[in-house]
């Protein structure tokens, strides 16, 4: 699209995000959750809604939505009262869900993520309610039937619904990385689209910059990855301005979006409230969350990446780069603020952390939990050389993979069993720096006339006689003064 064109206008956007929770049963239900079972074995007549039954709530679910709640700077709403959902689905066995309506367990939040220029945009929250999955259609390759799994059905979900504050799908990318890391510090949610325990709906429309009223909003769906928010979002920005320049409507409606033409289609025209025809759970008595409770969650909250963002550059004195990425991932955060409880030297921690430790996580493919190393085997390696003992290469190329496969041993044993302790004895570093001279008369004299450069020569047949092992600065200052004398 035409950059003026594009630039006339301005993109309002607004996004649902679905997370379903870690809990061992369901919402209403004792049903397990378990993923990966036979399809339709983890069902009871509760979440098959059969006369007579009765839902309860899963304390668990209220806590980690209460959670979630906290960590998005929400106000937690004390009384709760449960709603039905209702609506047709073949996958939806009570022709309805049990939902929160008129009492959302979490209201006015926010949460602040950087923008295309990289500076702080603060994303006001709505709300966040509690409510039910549905179960899942299945459409197998050559067949026309649908299959249905009631599995997932009644497994528990909190929404996590955005003011339109969105402006475009760098900060839609930016708002949902901070939703996932998030829940997998909370440890409510795995975060996971691609298997869709994170789900995400983006409600998006434009009007001409400088307007006061939004355009009308369209709902894109079937989004399984960030990336590919970011493209319907981009697409669909596009598609409206196009439809707009041409002089007509958009149309309020539902459309799915297509990864592989990167392209959304209409699927429904946009229901409105009245269409679910909500009303008071009747089986439901209403949820009164005590001050005791709400203030023992709070107590029970874990450290969350801002917290910890704001340690390691305050305490540490870590560069911002440093850590954005080490609080990526709990895990490694976690990892890291043991380990700096066994050294002092907070840089070094970092680089290892970001370098050879994250280099062996992702060749093979493991989580930080699975890592063979404890914190303070890392902290030895850095001991070892800040006190020269061994130089950083040795470190890392020698001592560091021996222990990942032996990760019983000390640095110290490693580098004493393995003969890899530097020569820092200058009486005998002296002899092999003398030696080294004397077989090299022709490059002396070069040096001498002003050929600085191979230093670098003699500083490398140093290191080949002691096998790596010399220390470099005191060779290096033995070096200079045997050869300017």
């Amino acid at each position: 699209m035409d950059k003026e064109i594009r630039n006339k206008y301005q993109a309002v956007i607004g996004l649902e995000v679905h997370a379903q929770l870690l809990t061992e049963s369901k919402a209403y239900a004792a049903d397990s959750t378990e993923y990966g079972m036979l399809p339709n074995t983890n069902l009871s007549v509760i979440t098959l809604g059969h006369p007579g039954t009765l839902p309860r709530v899963n304390k668990k679910v209220v806590e980690m939505a209460i959670k979630m709640g906290l960590a998005t700077n929400c106000e937690i709403t004390r009384y709760n009262v449960f709603a039905r959902k209702n609506y047709f689905y073949p996958d939806l066995p009570k022709g309805y869900q049990i939902t929160q309506d008129k009492t959302p367990v979490c209201t006015h939040g926010h949460l602040v993520v950087k923008n295309a220029e990289n500076t702080d945009k603060r994303i006001g929250i709505t709300r966040i309610h509690m409510e039910e999955d549905a179960g899942k259609s299945m459409h197998l390759p050559g067949e026309i039937e649908t299959l249905v799994d009631l599995n997932r059905a009644g497994v528990p979900l909190i929404e996590i619904v955005s003011e339109p504050d969105i402006r475009d799908s760098v900060e839609a990318y930016n708002y949902l990385t901070e939703i996932k890391r998030l829940v997998e510090y909370l440890e409510i949610c795995d975060g996971n689209m691609e298997e869709g325990s994170l789900r995400c709906d983006a409600n998006v429309s434009v009007m001409l910059k400088g307007a006061e009223i939004y355009g009308t909003k369209v709902e894109v769906k079937n989004m399984n990855s960030f990336r590919n928010v970011q493209r319907a979002i981009e697409h669909e920005i596009e598609r409206q301005i196009a439809i707009l320049e041409r002089g007509e409507k958009v149309e309020g409606e539902t459309r799915g979006f297509d990864a592989n033409t990167g392209t959304t289609t209409a699927q429904r025209s946009k229901e409105t409230m009245n269409d679910y025809r909500y009303f008071p759970e009747p089986d439901l008595q209403p949820l009164v969350i005590e001050k005791e409770w709400l203030e023992q969650i709070k107590v029970e909250m874990p450290s969350l990446p801002q917290d910890l963002y704001a340690r390691f550059v305050g305490e540490f004195g870590l560069p911002e780069y440093d850590a954005t990425v080490l609080t990526d991932e709990k895990g490694i955060a976690l990892y890291f603020e043991e380990l700096c409880n066994h050294t002092k030297n907070y840089k070094a921690a970092s680089n290892w952390m970001m370098g050879p430790v994250k280099s062996y996580l992702n060749e093979l493919q493991l989580h930080m939990r699975d890592f063979p190393l404890a914190p303070e085997q890392i902290a030895q390696i850095i001991a070892l050389v800040d006190e020269n003992k061994v130089s950083h290469s040795i470190a890392s190329k020698q001592i560091y993979p021996y222990m990942l496969q032996h990760p019983d041993t000390t640095a110290q044993q490693v580098a004493e069993e393995q003969n890899l302790l530097q020569e820092s004895d200058s009486d005998e570093l002296g002899q092999i720096v003398q030696g080294v001279l004397s077989e090299n008369p022709a490059k002396v004299e070069e040096y001498k006339a002003g050929k600085q450069s191979l230093i670098g020569m003699f500083m490398g047949e140093i290191m080949k006689k002691t096998k790596g092992k010399a220390d470099p600065k005191v060779a290096n200052k033995l070096l200079r003064e045997s050869l300017n004398a």
